[in-house]
């Protein structure tokens, strides 16, 4: 029972490092995601999360709608809320999203960041080590 507890008081500890993500968002994502070796990759674990278009497709006819209602509605909404005190937090987010800003209105610019985010998180989560903020490549 105490190693479980170690282990998520250690993996609280690394998602409060991501900008954006304070107590309750880490807590909510631990509770959540269980475990990030359940998602076999990131596009799953996106799909899950609610972070993927909606597409409707028949025949040669496609349809790319906004985001899937499909979703896990906590996580999906925990993330949203932390992408834009990430974008406030994080230079390099920060510059992404006033490059996506430029073409397309802030609210599915905000949806593009919060996925970048939940990237960031999956990095965290499988390399046990913190984020660093301010590295732009």
């Amino acid at each position: 029972m105490n190693y479980l507890k170690v282990q998520s008081q250690q993996t609280v500890e690394l998602l409060t490092s991501i900008p954006g993500i304070g107590m309750l968002t880490a807590f909510g994502l631990v509770t959540e995601l269980e475990t990030i070796e359940r998602f076999e990759n990131f596009n799953k674990l996106c799909s899950f999360v609610g972070l993927v278009p909606s597409t409707n497709s028949s025949g040669d006819n496609e349809i790319i709608n906004g985001i899937t209602p499909r979703r896990n509605s906590r996580l999906r909404a925990a993330l949203v809320e932390s992408a834009w005190v990430a974008v406030r937090n994080d230079p390099a987010l920060l510059l992404i999203y006033q490059r996506l800003c430029q073409r397309m209105p802030s609210n599915r610019a905000i949806i593009r960041i919060a996925k970048k985010l939940l990237n960031r998180i999956v990095f965290v989560l499988r390399s046990r080590q913190k984020y660093e903020r301010n590295v732009i490549k």
